[in-house]
C-alpha cells in the first residue's frame, strides 16, 4: 500500500512515479457489492413463514454469488417481530457458506454484550466459522440501538459501550495468542488455549456498526472497518465517513492491522420498469423502518434515564419519525433508497462511489417482496449494474497508468 512507500526498495522511486502509483491505489479500489439480511417475516405466519425465509434467503446468496456478488452480511437481532428474525447469525451464515465458495460472510453485526455474546463464545464461534467457510469471515461488531434487545438478557445499556471496548480489544489476542488470560473491569479469564484458531491470518478482519457520528470517530481510532446504514441520504453518510476516515489516520488498531475498509448498507430493489420497482420495494423498505421505529420508540418511553453514549440514539427518534413519514419516493429520489430501473439504480449508486466505499451492501429482502422479484432484482445487479462499475473502474485505472520508468 502507498502508506509503506517509505520504507524499502520503493523509496527510491520518483516523485513522479509515487504520485501515479497513489492514483493506481485510488483509482483501483474496486467497490463490491453484497447482500444484507434481516430475515423480514412479516404477518400473518404459517408453520412454516420462517422456514421459507432462511431457505430463500440461503437460495439468494448462492444466486448471487453466481451473479458477481462477493458477501453476504446477516445481522443478530433478538425479539423484533416481522422486522427481524436472525437471532443466530452464526448458524445462518454456516449455512450459506456450504452453498457458497467465494461469497465473504459477515456478521452484522455481533452484538457484544455479556452474557448475551461473551467474547470469550465470539471468539470460538467465529474461528469455527472461518474454518467452515475456507476463511471468508468478516467480523461486524456493536451493541444495539436499544434496550429493547438487551434488557431481557439482563444487560444494563451503561455496560454496553465498556464491554463493546473490552470484547474487541481482548478477541484478537484469543486468536492470535496460544496462551491467553486477561483481567479488565468486565471479563476475568485464567491462561486458556482459545480454540480453535482462526483459518485467515494474522485474524478475520473487524468491524463495527457506524449508527452515529461518535461510533465512526471510535471506529477510525480503533483501526475498525466502518460499516455505515444510509438511512438518510449521501450527504449524511459521506459526514459520517469523513469522520470516520479523518479519525483512521491516527489509528491505534486493536487488531493486528488496521482495516480501514468502508461499507454501506442500501435497502436496494431494481425491475426492469422504474415504476414497478417503485411500487414494489419502496412500500416494503417504508414498512420495515415504520415498524422499526414502532418499536424502538417505544422502548425510549421506558426507560427512566439514558446513558451518555446511547444519548444520540434516544435524540434521533424526532429525526427518524419524520423521515418515516416522507413518501417512499422522496426517499428514493433523495438516494436513501436504491429503487428503480438498471439506469436508475445506477445513477444512485453513482452518488455512493463518490465516496469511495470498498463495498456496497444491498437490502433486498424486505417486508414482504416476493422471492422470485428478489431473485429477478439480484440478476438485474448482476448482469446490468455491477458490469457497469467494474467497466469505469477499469477505465480509472487505465488513465492511472504509470509513465515508462526513465533510462
Amino acid at each position: 500500500m502507498i502508506d509503506n512507500l517509505s520504507a524499502g526498495p520503493l523509496h527510491s522511486l520518483s516523485s513522479q512515479w509515487r504520485a501515479c502509483l497513489y492514483r493506481v491505489d485510488v483509482l483501483g479500489r474496486r467497490m463490491k457489492f453484497g447482500l444484507f439480511y434481516q430475515l423480514q417475516v412479516p404477518r400473518p405466519w404459517h408453520a412454516r413463514s420462517e422456514y421459507e425465509v432462511y431457505r430463500q434467503a440461503i437460495d439468494q446468496v448462492a444466486f448471487a454469488e453466481q451473479e458477481g456478488f462477493e458477501s453476504a452480511w446477516v445481522a443478530e437481532h433478538h425479539f423484533l417481530e416481522e422486522v427481524s428474525h436472525a437471532a443466530a447469525s452464526d448458524m445462518i451464515l454456516a449455512a450459506m457458506a456450504e452453498h457458497t465458495s467465494t461469497m465473504r460472510l459477515g456478521y452484522g453485526v455481533a452484538l457484544m454484550s455479556s452474557p448475551l455474546n461473551h467474547p470469550l463464545r465470539v471468539a470460538e464461534r467465529v474461528a469455527t466459522l472461518d474454518i467452515l467457510s475456507n476463511g471468508r469471515v468478516e467480523l461486524g461488531t456493536g451493541r444495539s440501538t436499544t434496550s429493547y434487545q438487551l434488557s431481557p438478557f439482563g444487560i444494563d445499556l451503561a455496560d454496553t459501550r465498556g464491554m463493546w471496548e473490552e470484547s474487541i480489544e481482548i478477541i484478537p489476542r484469543m486468536w492470535t495468542e496460544e496462551r491467553f488470560e486477561h483481567k479488565g473491569p468486565y471479563f476475568n479469564i485464567p491462561p486458556r488455549n482459545v480454540l480453535p484458531k482462526p483459518l485467515q491470518k494474522p485474524h478475520p478482519p473487524m468491524w463495527v456498526a457506524c449508527t452515529q457520528p461518535e461510533t465512526a470517530t471510535v471506529a477510525g481510532e480503533k483501526g475498525l472497518g466502518g460499516l455505515f446504514m444510509s438511512s438518510s441520504g449521501p450527504a449524511r453518510t459521506k459526514e459520517r465517513i469523513d469522520l470516520y476516515r479523518d479519525a483512521l489516520k491516527t489509528a491505534k488498531p486493536v487488531g493486528a492491522e488496521v482495516n480501514s475498509k468502508v461499507g454501506i448498507f442500501i435497502f436496494s430493489f431494481c425491475a426492469s420498469d422504474d415504476a414497478a420497482a417503485r411500487s414494489i420495494g419502496g412500500p416494503e423498505a417504508l414498512w420495515y423502518r415504520q415498524s422499526l421505529a414502532a418499536i424502538f420508540n417505544q422502548e425510549w418511553d421506558r426507560l427512566a434515564s439514558v446513558p451518555d453514549s446511547y444519548k444520540y440514539h434516544a435524540g434521533s427518534r424526532t429525526r427518524f419519525d419524520a423521515d418515516n413519514a416522507a413518501d417512499y419516493n422522496k426517499l428514493i429520489d433523495s438516494g436513501t433508497f436504491c429503487m428503480g430501473d438498471p439506469d436508475a439504480c445506477i445513477k444512485t449508486l453513482e452518488e455512493y462511489a463518490a465516496l469511495d466505499p470498498d463495498e456496497v451492501v444491498l437490502i433486498m429482502q424486505a417486508g414482504r417482496i416476493p422471492h422470485d422479484k428478489i431473485m429477478e432484482s439480484i440478476r438485474l445487479f448482476g448482469r446490468e449494474i455491477i458490469p457497469e462499475f467494474k467497466r469505469r473502474e477499469k477505465a480509472k485505472l487505465a488513465g492511472a497508468t504509470p509513465p515508462v520508468s526513465p533510462a
